[in-house]
């Protein structure tokens, strides 16, 4: 599902309440803020859903090219990590309530 999928169904369950639009608008400021509150190496929970926070994948000094066996060193890098609550484990397992 893409960003214009979720826009789309958001605006149907509630309705056409508020429009398309705004609900752009809405979910930009929310994953902007994670971005943000990860960049400056603070967690971000959503609470039933998951917690965003920063990883670092260390660099190797032996890692090797697959085209040419050559040995390489990479830098060290920063990624989101993404751990989800035990309540969506237990939804997306079928092990609690599917509303």
């Amino acid at each position: 599902m893409v960003k214009s999928e979720i826009i789309s169904k958001l605006s149907n369950i509630i309705h056409q309440k508020i429009k398309k639009a705004e609900l752009k608008k809405i979910l930009g400021i929310i994953t902007e803020t994670i971005v943000k509150e990860v960049k400056l190496k603070k967690s971000t929970e959503i609470r039933s859903f998951g917690r965003f926070s920063l990883k670092k994948i260390g660099g190797k000094f032996n890692a090797r090219n697959p085209r040419t066996g050559e040995k390489i060193s990479t830098q060290e890098k920063i990624s989101i990590a993404f751990k989800m609550s035990k309540e969506l484990k237990n939804r997306i397992n079928n092990k609690g309530i599917i509303n």
